[in-house]
């Protein structure tokens, strides 16, 4: 037993000399690989059981349909597609699997099939849906456990991040708040900041946001609340702390040159990854009785500790099978998944950007 001591005791001493004498290690910029990141808004990406605490009625199956309760409920919807939706699209266990195939076509169409390092998702009902995409098939991408945490999101659609890269800590869902002049059914409507912080290859620290703000349908202050909210979650990390935030922002290209969102809101605190690079991108969502295209989902990023974004690696990827839509020859668009005809993926392009490490 002393014998042992002695050992234990001359490895810490060895160790401890060590750290404290020898030089810190250099580590060359070109030696660490580059990481990339996707937002990516599936479009409800639900299971098909009925989860009571969720409204959840359109995403189930055709025969959990027919009683007379669910077709009143169906009826109170407003928009017509809505209530079509709920009325008669049959979300079986056939229509899922495909839902999920092609989620994953989308995903994996980036970086020779491998799909991106770090995925940031919306509309994702729960964590078992998500494990089931990344398990049964993401198996190419090599990810890591799915991150989701519950949020307070009425119909349940939460958002989450798939990742190569290892947590540097546990996972936290920053709640957003509206104060007592927004009503209750508004408020929700919408859904929190999930906040997971990544080892980068170089071992620095990589927190990443993952977003899906109030619709635009909402009240513009909605999501002028939701961008201050993220704000002030980054100004919390610690200084050089390379950061990025991810996902469906919902501010329309109508309402930034209404409002400069992005002027108020973003380009003072973040680099807008679409304004520096993707030459030629139209957007990542398309409104079509308007003809407007809008970039909904955004990567925006804020330097640190050398790591920086890449301008040259903006891209939208939509190349994927069932992923587009033809506007005009050569003019592709989004295609929303539809149980009647089993087509479409999600009304949402995603967004791919690069970080690097940049100097010694």
């Amino acid at each position: 037993m002393n014998k042992l001591k002695l050992a234990i005791g001359a490895a810490c001493l060895t160790a401890c000399t060590s750290d404290v004498e020898a030089p810190p290690e250099t580590v060359s910029a070109a030696s660490v690989s580059p990481v990339s990141i996707m937002a990516f808004n599936v479009e409800n990406l639900f299971d098909t059981s009925d989860d009571a605490s969720k409204d959840d009625k359109t995403f189930l199956p055709l025969a959990m349909k027919q009683d007379e309760a669910h077709i009143a409920e169906c009826n109170e919807i407003e928009v017509d597609r809505w209530r079509r939706q709920c009325l008669e699209w049959d979300w079986n266990e056939e229509a899922l699997a495909i839902k999920l195939e092609r989620v994953a076509s989308a995903i994996l169409q980036v970086n020779d099939g491998r799909g991106p390092d770090i995925v940031a998702l919306q509309e994702v009902e729960n964590l078992s849906i998500l494990e089931r995409l990344r398990v049964e098939h993401l198996e190419a991408a090599g990810y890591g456990p799915a991150i989701l945490l519950e949020g307070q999101d009425l119909r349940g659609i939460d958002v989450a991040f798939l990742s190569r890269l290892p947590l540097a800590g546990e996972p936290v869902l920053h709640d957003l708040r509206f104060d007592d002049n927004v009503p209750r059914e508004r408020q929700q409507d919408t859904r929190g900041v999930l906040q997971a912080d990544f080892e980068l290859p170089d071992g620095t620290t990589l927190t990443g946001l993952s977003v899906h703000f109030p619709a635009p349908f909402h009240p513009t202050e909605m999501r002028e609340v939701a961008y201050r909210h993220l704000n002030a979650i980054k100004r919390s990390l610690p200084d050089n702390r390379p950061t990025f935030a991810a996902g469906d922002f919902n501010t329309t290209s109508v309402e930034n040159a209404d409002k400069d969102m992005f002027g108020r809101f973003v380009r003072d605190e973040w680099t807008i990854a679409h304004e520096v690079g993707c030459e030629g991108c139209l957007g990542t969502s398309y409104f079509q009785p308007r003809d407007d295209w809008s970039f909904l989902d955004m990567v925006i990023w804020s330097d640190g500790d050398g790591w920086t974004l890449d301008a040259n690696s903006v891209a939208i990827p939509k190349n994927a099978p069932e992923q587009s839509r033809e506007l005009e020859p050569g003019i592709l668009a989004p295609k929303r998944f539809d149980t009647i005809d089993m087509s479409g993926i999600s009304d949402h392009y995603p967004i791919l950007v690069t970080i690097s490490r940049t100097g010694e």
